[in-house]
């Protein structure tokens, strides 16, 4: 596979080399595009050793092979690490003043896949986020930075992902294999291979995590949800092919790379982020842990206890059913779009599990219901989970159980057949 990798003038650019190295490794051709700012950091012999190919950021280089156009032509990806905020600024807003600038407005349609770096302010800043936002909207892929030791004493957002993180990410985005088709895979090479890929083409919005209803400037109303089986199921959507939408309410674990994150905070914010996404979605699956009640009235200050006045009463108003509507809006605009929702149950003295959980899947109306007994050590927080998947088509249920890795597989193979039973309206 042909890659452009675009260099920015960051600290970080120094784990960029071990980037490339990961990339030709692998058997892919590489073009290292580094801007003037990022030579200071990694000089140009260092990327022409590593890729074997001249390395230049000037658009009059080349110019008999036009390369300021040919290169974004020619690429089946491009990969940009790390993108500092002035190179997030400037692809957002279309300039063109080097070779890397020239190159990303050139591209020729192939898969792009920005890994941000640099200080936690920057990064949170409403200019970057915009630009962020500007740039995902056009089908880029940027990654969220990681969190920890920055440049200096700070600490925070803002980290480049680790290169294998990086290289994990960019591979799945454009659907190539670990190492080049010319070597011959043994069964020890075949943890390398990506994954079949199902949902090529689709969009997945998936929800995790737990929503968090406030009830005073310190205190809400939460549960248990770590997070770990949403962003479970993103990953394994993300290898298969699709574009994954994250709607992330409190997590314990941070997103996968090669997804876009919408983060949120209670089941309103939750709602209005699954409704806007649920637009242009081919698929929605509602894991997230949202409440079903929020405090009828929020103080602007911190409840005082105090000995002089009665211990406060909380009064709760029901959430709205978000799995419920998302169906209602689906129907009502015949939408080709597959439904799941997650049940996590637990039974009593009128009922078990299973039988809640039909009752729930007839009054959502969605296509498939994951359900999970759920209690203390049970599901929430832990690594491991054990499920079945209900049918509103009436088939067999299916279980699946094992690592919450193996259960996200066995969800999205079984999203992957639901859709290959679908007939597309003619």
């Amino acid at each position: 596979m042909r890659i452009v990798l675009g260099v920015g003038g960051g600290i970080a650019a120094y784990k960029v080399a071990s980037l490339l190295r990961l990339f030709t490794e692998a058997g892919h051709d590489v073009t290292v595009i580094p801007t003037e700012a990022a030579t200071r950091f990694v000089g140009v012999a260092t990327w022409e050793a590593l890729s074997g190919h001249p390395v230049s950021n000037s658009v009059f280089d080349e110019v008999h092979t036009v390369n300021h156009v040919r290169l974004g032509h020619e690429a089946e990806l491009i990969v940009v690490a790390p993108a500092t905020a002035d190179l997030l600024a400037r692809a957002a807003t279309g300039q063109a003043n080097d070779l890397l600038s020239n190159t990303l407005l050139m591209a020729g349609g192939c898969p792009v896949l920005m890994a941000p770096a640099m200080h936690t302010e920057m990064w949170q800043h409403p200019a970057t986020q915009a630009n962020v936002e500007t740039l995902r909207s056009r089908g880029v892929t940027v990654l969220e930075p990681a969190s920890g030791r920055l440049t200096g004493s700070d600490s925070g957002p803002g980290r480049l992902p680790e290169p294998d993180a990086i290289f994990e990410a960019a591979l799945a985005l454009a659907g190539a294999p670990a190492v080049p088709a010319s070597v011959p895979v043994t069964a020890s090479d075949a943890a390398l291979l990506p994954p079949r890929r199902p949902l090529a083409g689709l969009t997945v919005t998936i929800s995790a995590g737990g929503t968090r209803e406030p009830l005073d400037p310190v205190r809400f109303l939460g549960n248990r949800s770590s997070g770990k089986q949403g962003v479970a199921l993103a990953t394994a959507a993300r290898d298969a092919g699709a574009r994954v939408r994250l709607l992330a309410a409190h997590m314990d674990v941070p997103p996968p790379a090669g997804v876009d994150v919408v983060k949120v905070e209670t089941a309103l914010e939750l709602r209005e982020a699954a409704l806007h996404a649920a637009a242009d979605s081919d698929v929605i699956v509602m894991a997230a842990a949202v409440a079903d009640f929020r405090p009828a009235d929020v103080s602007g200050t911190k409840i005082k206890k105090r000995d002089d006045v009665d211990d406060p009463v909380i009064s709760l108003v029901r959430n709205p059913d978000i799995l419920r509507e998302l169906v209602e809006v689906r129907d009502a605009a015949s939408r080709n779009q597959l439904i799941v929702g997650f049940a996590a149950e637990t039974g009593d003295a009128d009922g078990d599990v299973l039988e809640y959980a039909a009752a729930k899947l007839r009054r959502k109306a969605c296509d498939l219901l994951v359900v999970n007994h759920v209690g203390q050590d049970k599901v929430f927080g832990e690594d491991t989970n054990s499920v079945v998947i209900l049918s509103r088509a009436g088939s067999e249920p299916q279980e699946a159980s094992g690592s919450k890795s193996d259960v996200a597989a066995a969800v999205i193979d079984r999203i992957s057949a639901e859709l290959s039973r679908v007939v597309p309206p003619a």
